[in-house]
């Protein structure tokens, strides 16, 4: 079995190779031993492919058989996960519903996972906290380090989501502080009120990216028909 440091080794070893060799096809991207390809024909995908399992086996790795994919991005027919975010086209309803842009949301994966870890900070029995500030205390930082993720991207109807499962959560425990029926009145506990204690708010605050240079525009707002790193009709994809 090859060490996670040695097998991230050879996988530098595959993009010093891509780049030199067949970068004419697409273009790969990498983060540790998740990467995919993206590619502008189907051709060009099926080739990349083929490279990859034969550089990849020259280095004596080989692909995930269940992870790794051909999807077809144009016009939103497919999508794929990668670290995190579902990466998919949508169609441009203010612009012209004839263009597809690439965006990126949290996955419905790192969703539950989220969720888990707030429904662990909020149980009613066993959790210690006094009052509804200490548990703000410790979702907040849970909930920043989240936010600060996923906040370049799409990811509006995801917050926004994320934002009332909390505010469901904190209202369930303080209804039902100690395990005892309390006194609680929902009416008097609107969103803005928890807010204002101190409750980080995710509404609000994506951040759409921007054109990094007047010839390369963002990743998540790309039109079909211009050319860009990640445009791509093709992608093949290992996470």
């Amino acid at each position: 079995m090859i060490s996670p440091l040695l097998a991230n080794i050879y996988l530098d070893m595959l993009d010093q190779h891509w780049d030199h060799e067949c970068k004419q096809l697409g273009v790969l991207v990498r983060y540790a031993d998740d990467f995919v390809v993206m590619c502008k024909t189907e051709s060009q995908v099926k080739e990349a492919r083929r490279e990859v399992e034969s550089i990849m086996t020259n280095l004596g790795l080989k692909l995930h058989p269940e992870k790794t994919r051909l999807v077809d991005l144009r016009r939103g027919k497919e999508g794929f996960v990668f670290l995190g975010c579902t990466v998919r086209k949508r169609r441009s309803i203010q612009r012209n519903p004839r263009w597809h842009f690439m965006q990126r949301w949290p996955s419905a994966k790192a969703m539950k996972k989220i969720q888990n870890r707030v429904h662990e900070l909020t149980v009613v029995r066993g959790n210690g906290a006094e009052n509804v500030n200490e548990i703000i205390t410790k979702l907040n930082p849970v909930l920043r380090g989240w936010g600060n993720y996923f906040r370049s991207g799409n990811a509006d109807r995801e917050f926004n989501e994320l934002d009332e499962y909390v505010y469901r959560r904190i209202t369930g425990w303080m209804d039902r502080r100690g395990g005892q029926r309390s006194r609680f009145q929902l009416n008097q506990w609107p969103h803005e009120r928890l807010h204002e204690i101190g409750l980080h708010r995710l509404r609000g605050r994506v951040s759409y990216p921007t054109q990094a240079a007047p010839v390369r525009p963002s990743v998540s707002r790309v039109r079909e028909i211009r050319t860009h790193g990640l445009k791509g009709g093709f992608g093949i994809g290992l996470n």
